[in-house]
């Protein structure tokens, strides 16, 4: 799921992680190898020191940061394996269980995202010396990491009505000062990946839609032949939203535009070209009204075999399927989405404000009705989203506090987890150990 969580403690290998590692490991350790540190009743090998270490290495080179030494970096390797060990075990011990049905659903994943059968799976596996069984107990030990962190990380948080109150107050203090407006635009979409020409092309015929409607066109007519988004019969109309629930660049193109007012240059986003007009500005919208989404996704996990740039694509294709009509998007979901929502073809239910992580949400709000995303990063993996349709609804008082609740929960949350990580490794037996390089 996409709701405000938090981000997962292991790399989830939904992929064949344990191949990876094990290519990744120098021949001279492939004899016979060596531990490198005790942790509770688990250990790590000094070939996985080796592998975290490269891995690190890589990292820092495509960032293009100052490596450490060696010896410094191989330090820095040790320790994030030992904190995955004794998160590991902790779970382990937990209590918690993951059953054979579930396991069996994320196995297939695997086996999928790498397009491969079942068979060939095991096959692949066994090609690289790899025990399948061990190869799910990996699996299913990551699967109950990340739900007892929830667990506990969650019971940690504690919020006061008097933290929820200040932040009631300098949200309605935000909305006084923002107010709502309703855009209307003419949307030029530029394609992913698109040669300098079609961008060329495509910006000289949004740059002659905005030519025509400073000569004087009239702009809804201009956006019914032009524009390339869902709103387009509606004159380009995207609706009165509260400032604050509009992308950035949206608001800072139409700062100080009155009601009437096109913005006088063409705005480049992700999408494609943009002209944009102020159909209407009103006064301070209240905290007492809020808008609903309702929208689906696509979500694919990177691993050590599906890296985000491949899953981007990925679902940068699913996109070109769907708007070709040569797939529909709840099947896609169906067959491809690695969270709750897949059986329901990606469908995420009415949601409110806040009630998924920043990244998602920006995301989903630059969307008109039914427009479809570019791959879109979250601390999950990587979406594709697609809204379905929009409301405004009255909200209680208690909805309201929920809602202020869960917003300081996710603000609290990374100094929670931290704390706890740090408990568990104080209270874990840790024994490091001399191995050779």
């Amino acid at each position: 799921m996409i709701h405000r969580l938090a981000p997962p403690i292991l790399a989830v290998t939904l992929a064949l992680a344990a191949l990876h590692s094990a290519a990744q490991t120098p021949p001279t350790l492939q004899p016979g190898d060596y531990i490198a540190a005790v942790v509770n009743q688990d250990v790590v090998a000094a070939s996985e020191v080796v592998a975290r270490t490269e891995k690190l290495r890589q990292e820092a080179r495509q960032k293009g940061e100052v490596m450490p030494e060696t010896a410094g970096l191989r330090k820095q390797a040790l320790e994030a394996l030992i904190e995955d060990r004794v998160l590991v075990t902790y779970a382990r011990d937990s209590g918690q269980k993951i059953d054979e049905a579930e396991l069996d659903r994320v196995v297939a994943n695997v086996a999928a995202q790498n397009k491969l059968t079942m068979a060939q799976l095991r096959e692949r596996l066994k090609a690289d010396g790899t025990d399948y069984k061990n190869f799910r107990e990996n699996l299913r030990d990551q699967m109950m990491t990340e739900r007892v962190r929830e667990r506990e990380v969650q019971g940690r948080i504690k919020i006061t009505d008097a933290e929820i109150d200040a932040y009631l107050d300098k949200k309605r203090a935000a909305l006084e000062q923002g107010g709502q407006v309703n855009l209307a635009q003419v949307l030029v979409t530029v394609p992913e990946g698109a040669a300098e020409s079609v961008v060329a092309e495509r910006r000289a015929r949004a740059e002659g839609a905005l030519a025509r409607i400073k000569a004087g066109e009239d702009f809804a007519k201009v956006a019914q032949e032009i524009s390339e988004d869902s709103n387009k019969a509606k004159g380009g109309e995207i609706g009165m939203r509260p400032v604050d629930r509009l992308p950035d660049i949206f608001v800072n193109a139409a700062k100080g535009l009155k009601s009437g007012q096109v913005a006088p240059q063409l705005l480049r986003s992700g999408a494609g070209f943009h002209v944009i007009k102020v159909v209407e500005r009103q006064g301070a919208s209240s905290l007492t009204q809020t808008q609903q989404t309702h929208a689906r996704h696509i979500l694919l996990r990177p691993s050590a075999q599906l890296t985000a740039e491949v899953a981007a694509r990925r679902l940068a294709e699913f996109k070109r399927q769907i708007e070709a009509g040569q797939a529909r998007f709840e099947d896609l979901a169906k067959a491809n989405s690695e969270d709750g929502s897949a059986e329901a073809g990606g469908d995420l239910g009415w949601m409110g404000a806040g009630a998924f992580v920043p990244e998602f949400e920006e995301a989903m709000n630059a969307l008109p009705l039914n427009g479809i995303s570019a791959p879109v990063m979250s601390r999950f993996g990587v979406h594709l989203i697609q809204v379905l349709e929009r409301r405004m609804v009255d909200v209680e008082m208690k909805t309201l506090r929920d809602q202020a609740r869960s917003a300081l929960r996710e603000q609290k949350y990374e100094e929670a987890y931290q704390d706890w990580v740090k408990e568990l490794r104080a209270k874990a037996f840790v024994e490091v150990r001399e191995w050779l390089d």
